[in-house]
Parts: C-alpha cells; sequence; structure tokens
C-alpha cells in the first residue's frame, strides 16, 4: 500500500489550498495524485481551459473524467487566470501582477478560494504548468493567499509538495524584498488586445 503523503509541519493542523499543474502527467496520473492528496475540488486557473496537445485536459473532457472519480471540477479561469482580458493589467504585453490584483473580477475569484478554505475543502488551483516556479498559481494567487494568512502547498512535477516560501527564494534567488513583497509579471508577452487563441500550453509562464 502506498504511503500517504504527508504534509509540510508548517500546514499539517489546517488543510492548505493545494495547486497542481497536470504537466507531462498522464489523465489516470494526474487523477491518482489528486487522490493520494484527497481532492475534493479542482479549481481550474486556465484563462483558455482547452489543451491542442492533451485534449483530455480540456474543459469538458476533464470535468467528465473528475466527476467519474468523486472530484469536482470548477472552472475560476476567468477570474485567476494567468491572461486577463483586462488591458490595463498589461506592461509590454507581460501580464504585472500587481495590477491583478487590484482587480474587482481577481478578488472576487479569490474569496471563492477563501471561502472553500474557511470551510476546510480540500481544493487545488490547477493550470498546465507542471513546476510551480513557473506559473501564475504561485507568482500571483499563492500570493495573494499568504498575504491573506493562508497556507498553500504546492504540488510539483514530482508530485512532491513544496512550501510557497521555497518557491519564491527560488524565483528571487533568496533576495528579500524591502516592502515584503515581489513584483512579478509574466515571463511571456502577450498581445492583450487580440483574441486568446482557444487552446493555449503553459499559459501563465
Amino acid at each position: 500500500m502506498t504511503p500517504e503523503p504527508a504534509l509540510p509541519d508548517t500546514v499539517s493542523e489546517t488543510i492548505p489550498v493545494f495547486t497542481i499543474g497536470y504537466g507531462s502527467r498522464t489523465l489516470d496520473d494526474f487523477v491518482r495524485v489528486l487522490q493520494s492528496y484527497h481532492i475534493e475540488f479542482v479549481l481550474d486557473v486556465r484563462s483558455a481551459p482547452y489543451s491542442r496537445f492533451k485534449p483530455e485536459f480540456s474543459k469538458d473532457a476533464l470535468e467528465t473524467h473528475l466527476r467519474e472519480h468523486a472530484i469536482r471540477y470548477i472552472y475560476l479561469g476567468d477570474q485567476l487566470g494567468g491572461q486577463p482580458k483586462d488591458r490595463d493589467c498589461y506592461e509590454d504585453d507581460k501580464v504585472v501582477y500587481a495590477k491583478v490584483k487590484e482587480k474587482a473580477f481577481y478578488r472576487a475569484g479569490l474569496e471563492r478560494v477563501q471561502a472553500a478554505f474557511r470551510r476546510q475543502r480540500r481544493v487545488v488551483l490547477m493550470c498546465s504548468e507542471g513546476k510551480p516556479e513557473m506559473c501564475h498559481r504561485s507568482k500571483l494567487i499563492a500570493a495573494s493567499l499568504i498575504e491573506l494568512g493562508i497556507p498553500v502547498a504546492h504540488i510539483d512535477e514530482h508530485d512532491t509538495l513544496r512550501e510557497q516560501d521555497d518557491i519564491i527564494a527560488e524565483l528571487t534567488d533568496g533576495q528579500l524584498s524591502l516592502f515584503g513583497e515581489h513584483d512579478f509579471t509574466s515571463r511571456k508577452r502577450y498581445q492583450a488586445d487580440k483574441p486568446r487563441p482557444r487552446a493555449t500550453e503553459d499559459e501563465d509562464a
């Protein structure tokens, strides 16, 4: 019997908000990881919930498959996605996460995650990028949750839990911010004034 994954000491007494990216996993492997962490709800934070290369992870197909395993799927990419429709969130075609945090649509999505945490439901924020340090779920959403005093546990590409502090330290080479938080942007440039393609991979970057 496979032993149940242990949570980091910092989140052992309270159920954290988990995050995951399906990355290179098969759908069966993805579900297996969710089950190993007893996930009840998958909160999809992809701006475009479709996959050209892995159609089984597209919204409708994924929702159906998760339901068969008694896991609920909820789409939040319109509120917490890495490519907001609001052009005010962009500078030089990059998404500026500090600007996203000020938006009402983002705060509304964040409140839904907070509500799940208050009820101590086992939820996971899902995107496509397997490595949490490469995804907006760490640089944007998890950063916001930590500011609210909500613990976050990232399930990395090796199915191992990592803490937000470790992710930020890796992103910043251990350099502290003068004001207690870091201003991150997306790695990629997006043309905010053009329609988003239906199928995207590694949307956040």
